[in-house]
């Protein structure tokens, strides 16, 4: 018995239908599979360095148009994630008005938050001569945060400080470098040698 035109018609049509259907879907999957891929792609390359410079030296400059902090280190890897930078060997120099420079050395550093933190990690040593007006002063700790904008540096490991002829071991600090203030909130130990004996008349 022979089936009626219109049925077949619609048969063919559904078949077309379900093709064409099934073409559809195959291309959505596939540009969701490249999209998926592309955004792999992109997280992938912002996770990675876009960039990285050696032997590099850079100088920050104050409001007033003056060098106020001096970075240099062996390698710069700059990360375009979140706009970050990892040094290795770095040597950073405060530059301050009226007081000899601040020197601060390291294993590590990372900036971070627009450039206005700096966090060295790793045998970390900042050395200060003496002035007019300040003592010497040399700090030791494995990881210290600094903030220049604010002038100030913390850290929440052990430190080890000595200023002038006084010896501070401890465990945290804060310090503000504008004001020379600086304190080691906890398990602190001083030691602050006699004073000379004045000679003999």
């Amino acid at each position: 018995m022979r089936k009626p035109e219109g049925a077949h018609r619609w048969r063919m049509i559904f078949t077309v239908l379900g093709a064409v259907a099934v073409a559809l879907g195959s291309f959505w999957l596939l540009e969701v599979m490249n999209k998926g891929s592309l955004d792999v792609n992109a997280a992938k390359k912002l996770d990675e360095p876009d960039y990285f410079v050696t032997n590099f030296s850079l100088v920050r400059m104050d409001l007033e148009g003056k060098p106020s902090y001096i970075v240099s280190g062996a390698k710069l890897t700059h990360y375009p994630a979140d706009d970050s930078s990892d040094i290795d060997q770095p040597f950073v120099r405060k530059i301050s008005p009226g007081v000899p420079p601040l020197n601060m050395t390291a294993e590590l550093a990372h900036i971070d938050q627009n450039n206005t933190r700096l966090q060295l990690s790793r045998n970390v040593v900042i050395d200060r001569v003496a002035g007019p007006t300040t003592q010497n002063m040399t700090l030791k700790t494995e990881a210290l945060t600094i903030f220049p904008d604010e002038e100030r540096m913390e850290s929440a490991v052990p430190v080890d400080l000595l200023s002038g002829r006084s010896h501070v071991t401890g465990v945290g600090l804060k310090a503000n470098n504008a004001s020379s203030v600086v304190e080691v909130p906890n398990s602190v130990r001083i030691v602050i040698p006699p004073r000379k004996a004045a000679p003999a008349k």
